[in-house]
């Protein structure tokens, strides 16, 4: 790639992180929400988004909504990355289960702050072709495998935060089960013709859970075994 194209996806990048940095002040005008940390728009604005989409999509790749990447299923907003990415609040000490790797993209952004993600993703095809872009741009700490994600991965279980990015219609209970005390959850539930509503699942250091909506949002169904 030219150093032309790499300025011209800088410059697209710094104007996505400029409108996500807008709409979470917007969203916060309405409701007692904080600004997206500087930590997690920083993060977004050195992944290179357009490496995780179709190429024919590539041109749109900074545009602040979400983009096709085949077998039905999406690449998030960026907004939405950026909201779900700050509300698990990870760290280089912690490990994040992902699920619905999708094409990679909100892996690579966890992978900059958290200190190991595992992702799953049911589709085979986008779990090869995410582990492979991954690889290539060397976010080493990202282990990707194919399979169920409602049934979480209890191999490397307990995790800090898990991260769920398809709208289940109910929590899954193994995922809360491999969820760690003091741990967060974020995932969208609702049906796909409901309203979904975007939580922040806590667990406190006695196992006890608290539920806070976040905001309406739109993804595709979680699909497995629950």
């Amino acid at each position: 790639m030219s150093n032309e194209e790499e300025e011209r996806y800088a410059r697209a990048r710094h104007k996505m992180v400029e409108e996500i940095r807008e709409m979470a002040l917007e969203a916060g005008a309405y409701e007692p929400a904080p600004p997206i940390s500087a930590r997690v728009l920083a993060v977004m604005s050195r992944v290179p988004r357009h490496r995780f989409v179709p190429e024919a999509e590539s041109y749109s790749a900074y545009f602040n909504h979400p983009l096709p990447i085949g077998h039905g299923q999406t690449i998030s907003q960026p907004y939405i990355v950026a909201l779900m990415t700050d509300l698990l609040q990870v760290n280089k000490q912690h490990s994040v289960l992902e699920i619905g790797t999708g094409s990679g993209y909100q892996a690579a952004v966890l992978s900059e702050l958290a200190g190991k993600v595992y992702s799953i993703e049911i589709v085979e095809p986008l779990a090869a072709a995410a582990a492979k872009v991954l690889r290539e741009s060397g976010y080493a700490n990202v282990e990707v495998k194919a399979g169920d994600g409602s049934l979480g991965w209890p191999e490397h279980a307990p995790y800090d935060g898990i991260i769920v990015t398809a709208a289940a219609e109910e929590i899954p209970q193994l995922l809360l089960d491999q969820l760690k005390p003091g741990g967060r959850m974020v995932i969208p539930v609702g049906g796909y013709y409901d309203v979904q509503q975007l939580l922040l699942i806590s667990k406190d250091r006695e196992g006890n859970l608290q539920r806070r909506n976040i905001e309406p949002v739109r993804f595709v169904p979680l699909t497995g075994g629950t």
